[in-house]
């Protein structure tokens, strides 16, 4: 499905987007599809990884979007980490007991930066019907933690919803992609002593 409509992935690109979270992500098929769509042809192999599919074109709007000299823009749009210099970042919502089964290969395909597990969608996976809000339900723990375990060993980034009142114990845990108010992002640069703009 992922091969079939990377017309579309290829059009979001187009747009002068920075990313895509692919969504309900179930297999590492799916995930090589994801990044060879984001990827120009003439960029660098990796293994696993086939040829780029993107095609010329796009990028006249896409650099005015960024900023950016056409010719600038095609050489850093292209995924990081896989590439150092890419500034395209691909990531996975694994919110479901069939992707969770197939987590571990999933985020280690090059290519892919970060990962998170969607705890409504996976409680709808479980036949639970439970508020995103923690705490959670053994099984959903049990299902972060496996996809929070396979983020980590295969040295990506997790992300996961942050609050004000939880913020800190989400950056002890590790969590470096926080989705979440600006009271949250407030806090968390406070405690991590980062600066703004980022």
């Amino acid at each position: 499905t992922v091969a079939a409509n990377a017309w579309l992935i290829q059009q979001v690109l187009a747009s002068g987007v920075h990313g895509i979270l692919m969504c309900h992500a179930r297999s590492p098929e799916a995930v090589r599809a994801l990044v060879e769509a984001s990827r120009y042809p003439f960029q660098p192999v990796a293994p696993g990884i086939g040829e780029g599919t993107r095609g010329s074109g796009s990028q006249g709007y896409a650099s005015q979007i960024w900023g950016i000299p056409g010719e600038d823009y095609i050489r850093r749009a292209d995924v990081w980490p896989l590439n150092p210099e890419g500034e395209v970042l691909l990531g996975l919502k694994v919110e479901d007991r069939f992707a969770v089964a197939n987590v571990e290969r999933s985020v280690a395909v090059p290519g892919i930066a970060f990962a998170e597990w969607g705890p409504g969608d996976m409680a709808w996976s479980l036949k639970l019907k439970v508020d995103h809000m923690k705490p959670y339900p053994p099984e959903m723990r049990a299902m972060r933690m496996k996809v929070f375990n396979a983020v980590k060993a295969n040295k990506k980034f997790f992300l996961d919803g942050v609050r004000v009142g939880t913020i800190e114990a989400n950056l002890r845990e590790g969590i470096m992609i926080g989705s979440g108010d600006e009271a949250a992002a407030a806090a968390g640069r406070k405690l991590s002593k980062r600066a703004m703009p980022w």
